[in-house]
């Protein structure tokens, strides 16, 4: 066959491929055969991706990565078209061009076994169509638009992407599949939701959130540049990812990973995390790049709402100066406990803790030198009550919430902020107490703000030179 006149025919950038069929039945070679005179064009527009050039006149018959760098995901594209007989189409936006691609490729015909070939046509455009990517297979649009139905109707996100996350594997037919968020501002990461095969061996992700392993994942990013996913098959598609991140390799080895495909998840060129599945079904590796690179757009999306839906909860209900929850958050819990019957049988300590000496530092020394004391007092606070719910009542008044504990372990969280206190400057609380357990919040805090005060009075009664500007 001529395939330099067959390619000539066509308007859009096109070129055949030659893909070589290794004898274990996997993909060896790709060379491009011949293009047409836009693909020529395309071609000499010169780029450079990391520190490489890459050639931009064609020689028939050269390898791809002459001009392109290795793509695994190109490879089974090209393999399924190519060797077997498949037409295939995808939309992408690879990370080292500015532009989106919309691909097409059709089998040609091929009187030898080891050897195929495609047809290979591009049409580039500078802006992302929505259009192209919902001209989808049936299966796949219904599959996403039900992901996309349960995350859009959630009344609880967390719950809901764990669901959605469980269906991803179950569509992968994968062993497991993980949402792993990254925060560049803490260098930490976050496991937002997985899922595992039943008969799946479990691990803990918690090791994630560690440095270590936030710098293997910003890794990641440069074995991605050149491609909008990675997708391994087996270890002899491991060759890139070992050579570039030995780390990684290792990692993936010592889990029992055999395949791995990885997506980043991106708004508006952010990094939010990435989403992969380990140990998928191979057979249907087109179908999960498909829905996966579908079901990213809004996944990221989601995500990024509830981000900063959440950003927002913290500044509706965090005190900025001190950091600790604010008062609009204790009335809404207090309000929630009023309400809520369930927790008359729960048992609770209620502290609360004045600041003792503030409008004197304010006075004598200003309001910078009172904040700081405020910022101190918080400090001592979070210490003395790892773990527990603290809020600024008021001006110099924090409240503590310690849910199922004791009383003996309230009153040792208690001493432990008297003892620690004086280490923080001038830091030095009035603190009354009181158990709830019959659930009429209310009267336990009265009893706690009465204990308080009878505490703040003790301590006056006992300095008496620093009553003169007090609070008292």
């Amino acid at each position: 066959m001529d395939f330099q006149k067959l390619i000539d025919g066509f308007t859009t950038e096109s070129c055949v491929l030659s893909v070589e069929k290794l004898p274990d039945g996997s993909c060896g070679k790709i060379r491009i055969l011949c293009g047409n005179k836009r693909y020529h064009d395309s071609l000499r527009a010169e780029h450079v991706t990391g520190n490489r050039m890459f050639r931009h006149e064609l020689i028939p018959g050269s390898e791809y990565t002459d001009y392109f760098p290795k793509d695994l995901v190109f490879e089974d594209y090209c393999y399924r078209c190519a060797i077997l007989k498949q037409p295939v189409h995808t939309y992408v936006h690879p990370e080292f061009f500015d532009t989106w691609f919309n691909i097409f490729s059709l089998p040609l015909a091929s009187d030898r076994e080891d050897l195929g070939y495609c047809m290979y046509t591009i049409d580039v455009a500078t802006e992302h169509n929505t259009g192209i990517m919902a001209n989808l297979s049936q299966e796949t649009a219904s599959e996403v638009l039900g992901t996309c139905i349960k995350l859009r109707g959630a009344d609880d996100f967390v719950s809901t992407i764990n669901d959605v996350v469980a269906d991803i594997r179950r569509i992968c037919n994968a062993r497991h599949v993980c949402l792993l968020l990254v925060d560049y501002a803490t260098r930490s990461c976050s496991m937002l939701a997985q899922s595992y095969a039943e008969n799946a061996q479990r691990r803990s992700m918690n090791h994630w959130q560690d440095e270590e392993h936030f710098n293997l994942v910003v890794t990641w990013a440069g074995i991605l540049a050149d491609t909008s996913c990675l997708i391994v098959k087996g270890e002899e598609d491991m060759g890139p990812i070992k050579d570039k991140n030995p780390g990684w390799y290792e990692s993936l080895h010592n889990a029992n990973v055999d395949s791995i495909v990885l997506f980043p998840l991106k708004v508006g060129g952010e990094l939010l995390g990435y989403i992969w599945a380990t140990n998928f079904d191979i057979r249907n590796t087109l179908q999960i790049k498909e829905t996966l690179e579908l079901t990213t757009f809004f996944l990221a999306s989601e995500i990024s709402n509830y981000q900063l839906l959440k950003r927002l909860q913290r500044l509706s209900t965090t005190d900025m100066l001190t950091g600790v929850l604010n008062r609009n958050a204790m009335n809404s819990r207090i309000d929630s406990m009023k309400s809520d019957i369930n927790r008359a049988e729960q048992c609770m300590g209620i502290v609360f803790a004045d600041l003792n000496g503030l409008k004197r530092v304010n006075d004598n020394d200003g309001h910078h030198a009172g904040d700081l004391l405020l910022k101190n007092a918080s400090m001592a606070l979070q210490n003395a009550f790892i773990g527990n719910e603290i809020y600024r009542a008021g001006g110099d008044e924090f409240l503590v919430l310690l849910p199922d504990t004791s009383p003996e372990e309230t009153e040792n969280r208690i001493q432990k902020l008297r003892s620690i206190s004086p280490s923080y400057g001038e830091v030095n609380f009035a603190v009354g107490s009181s158990y709830l357990t019959d659930g009429n919040i209310l009267r336990a805090l009265h009893e706690a703000d009465e204990a308080m005060y009878a505490d703040k009075k003790q301590f006056y009664l006992s300095h008496p030179e620093l009553k003169n500007g007090s609070c008292l």
